[in-house]
């Protein structure tokens, strides 16, 4: 793969951790700071992404196989229109979830995420920074329950986020900055501020 001149940074975490809302003080903060920043997210508002959404508020499951795959092709859209794109230009890439997301919910459901992993690595660009913010599952659950969204049954379930949770506190890659967030939100957007001086050490742009 080619040397992207832009960086990539990911959101990790289960539901609940505060990725949105982590994401947007940080993109508010790189763009005060004169940066080019690419906001996004996973699953995308493409067709593979639409159809990822209706199947979590049903609460008609796919096999998991097919929910792998379902998420892959996201993903190969979402890189190829405009993460890989974003980062030849050299911008800043900030995405709420990336692949360590299906490394863990799929690997909860029985999958090797090992595997997924080696895949997904072998595939994609790899991030400069996951910023995996880290919560208890019934805290987090908590979080969705007074945010008001519609529930994603699919994921939103505590014996499976307790799986996936487990997953994550696994992972081990250099890329990783876990981060408590059992502190107020504003708190942990500092936190969150400083890992991403600190490994990426990105420059003011120029005005």
């Amino acid at each position: 793969m080619p040397v992207n001149s832009g960086r990539l940074i990911a959101f990790e975490g289960i539901d609940g951790s505060g990725k949105s809302t982590q994401l947007e003080h940080l993109v508010a903060a790189l763009r005060a700071a004169g940066h080019d920043v690419v906001a996004t997210a996973e699953p995308t508002q493409g067709a593979w992404g639409r159809r990822i959404r209706e199947m979590a508020r049903s609460g008609a499951a796919v096999s998991a196989a097919e929910e792998l795959r379902w998420f892959v092709e996201d993903r190969r859209e979402h890189v190829a229109e405009l993460i890989r794109p974003a980062l030849e230009a050299g911008r800043l890439v900030v995405t709420d979830r990336y692949y360590l997301s299906s490394v863990a919910y799929q690997g909860a459901r029985g999958l090797d995420w090992r595997q997924i992993l080696a895949e997904s690595e072998a595939e994609f660009p790899t991030p400069d920074l996951v910023l995996l913010l880290e919560v208890g599952t019934e805290a987090g659950l908590s979080r969705v329950a007074q945010r008001g969204a519609v529930r994603e049954a699919v994921f939103e379930d505590a014996a499976r986020l307790g799986r996936v949770a487990s997953i994550f506190a696994a992972l081990d890659r250099s890329y990783i900055e876990r981060i408590p967030t059992a502190a107020g939100v504003d708190e942990v957007a500092v936190a969150v501020r400083e890992r991403v001086q600190r490994q990426l050490s990105l420059p003011r742009a120029p005005s």
